[in-house]
């Protein structure tokens, strides 16, 4: 029985639709059926068809690691694609040289200027102060003093007011965690669970996409493709590299820990 077969069988073993099935799995129908018929060329490369049979296997009820071996030997490249292979530009990025000031010529600026001022104070001779301008220029340095410390004080007022606020949603709930995910440069495969093994969420998350979960202690989150989001937690962001798929522990009251 082939990939395809094993995955449609399965699912009317399970009572589910095409529909129910990309619901649960974020894939798009027309992918689904294209598995199905044992057609992966929508998937986007092996990668993805890996990630696609493996999240509708555990859509529909059916081992996924089988299946996996399964595309590998019939469906797979003939050669091994490393992180390195998967991950790498297209088109080699140039990064631009940082050319170093030209302090001769800074130097040759600042002597004319000098100059110059020298020169003009020399022919015009002392100026009278006009004490109306004087007055002006006083009380306008007055405002602006004035308008600064105004200004200080409601920052400094609005930020005790947000970090009172902080403190109290913290101490409602020390163990709530708040995950924030976004696809920035391709589509990425992920698969949030908790501690027990309990799926919160599995599929794809499309580039230009952004995901956000809530959740009240620890959770595993998996990401096939680390280098092309951008995670934080907590409000913190948090560093992703790209390589091969990674596992982290996100808890509250820790920083993430990267399990593979």
């Amino acid at each position: 029985m082939s990939i395809g077969d094993a995955l449609a069988a399965a699912r009317r073993q399970a009572g589910l639709t095409i529909t129910q099935v990309s619901q649960r799995t974020c894939i798009r129908e027309t992918i689904i059926r294209g598995i199905e018929r044992d057609d992966f060329s929508a998937c986007g490369g092996d990668f993805y068809a890996r990630g696609h049979i493996r999240s509708v296997a555990r859509a529909v009820g059916a081992d996924p690691e089988p299946l996996i071996r399964e595309y590998d030997a019939t469906q797979g490249s003939p050669e091994g694609i490393t992180a390195a292979d998967v991950f790498e530009p297209s088109t080699p990025i140039r990064l631009r040289e940082r050319r170093r000031p030209n302090w001769s010529v800074a130097m040759a600026v600042a002597l004319a200027a000098i100059v110059g001022v020298a020169v003009y104070h020399a022919l015009s001779g002392p100026a009278r102060t006009s004490p109306v301008a004087t007055s002006h220029a006083s009380s306008s340095s007055a405002a602006a003093r004035a308008h600064r410390a105004a200004s200080h004080k409601s920052a400094s007022h609005g930020a005790r007011k947000k970090s009172a606020t902080r403190a109290a949603q913290s101490a409602a709930n020390p163990h709530q965690i708040v995950i924030a995910l976004s696809a920035v440069s391709s589509d990425c495969w992920v698969d949030l669970t908790t501690p027990a093994g309990q799926e919160i969420f599995e599929g794809i998350l499309p580039l230009g996409s952004a995901r956000t979960w809530t959740e009240d202690g620890p959770v595993s989150l998996e990401i096939g493709n680390p280098g092309a989001v951008t995670l934080t937690v907590n409000g913190v962001s948090q560093p992703t590299t790209a390589g091969s798929p990674v596992t982290l522990t996100l808890g509250a009251s820790q920083s993430p820990q990267t399990q593979g």
